[in-house]
């Protein structure tokens, strides 16, 4: 979301951080519903006033700041490199949950699918836009992809793994967003 030592508002941090409060907002939502209540209704409330407390930090951080000047490499959404990456994401992820769904029959961790693969994305997003916060992004979402898996594997429910690959994966992404909304308010200060 932020490119470091630029001055003003990053190239795409508006737009990027309301991409990642919108599906960290749906992590948390879809998958905290397999977990014993009222944990459900706390994760969910939490949630959403997290992404609301964002949004507003975005839009004051987007008012208060120019954009920076932007380089080369500002390309965004329209880069060819980026459209190969959300292709291989999109080919991955649904051929992934195709055999976890009809094949494996496994639908507890089909979470922990998307986050493996949303995870491993980011890797691309970060060489091809030139934003090293988003190696550890997908970092973390790669493990919490993994741990969700493994939780599987040693007798979790499906509510164990949404909670660690999904709700885990918003929470990261909400993170990331603060991180970026972080670091522009003091390049700007």
């Amino acid at each position: 979301m932020s490119t470091p030592g630029t001055r003003g508002r990053p190239s795409g941090l508006v737009i990027g951080s309301l991409v990642a409060i919108s599906f960290g907002t749906v992590f948390i939502m879809v998958n905290s519903g397999g977990l014993p209540s009222p944990w459900p209704l706390v994760l969910r409330i939490a949630g959403l006033v997290v992404a609301a407390l964002l949004l507003v930090g975005l839009f004051r951080v987007a008012r208060q700041a120019t954009p920076a000047a932007q380089g080369s490499e500002a390309a965004g959404f329209m880069d060819r490199r980026y459209w190969i990456v959300v292709a291989l994401e999109a080919v991955a992820l649904f051929g992934g949950l195709a055999v976890i769904n009809n094949v494996l029959d496994r639908p507890a961790v089909a979470v922990a699918w998307v986050a493996v693969v949303v995870g491993v994305h980011f890797f691309g997003l970060a060489a091809v836009w030139k934003m090293p916060r988003y190696h550890w992004l997908g970092a973390v979402m790669t493990a919490l992809g993994l741990a969700g898996f493994l939780t599987y594997a040693l007798g979790g429910d499906a509510g164990a793994v949404g909670l660690i690959s999904g709700v885990g994966c918003g929470a990261a992404l909400f993170a990331t967003v603060a991180l970026a909304l972080r670091d522009t308010t003091s390049r700007i200060s």
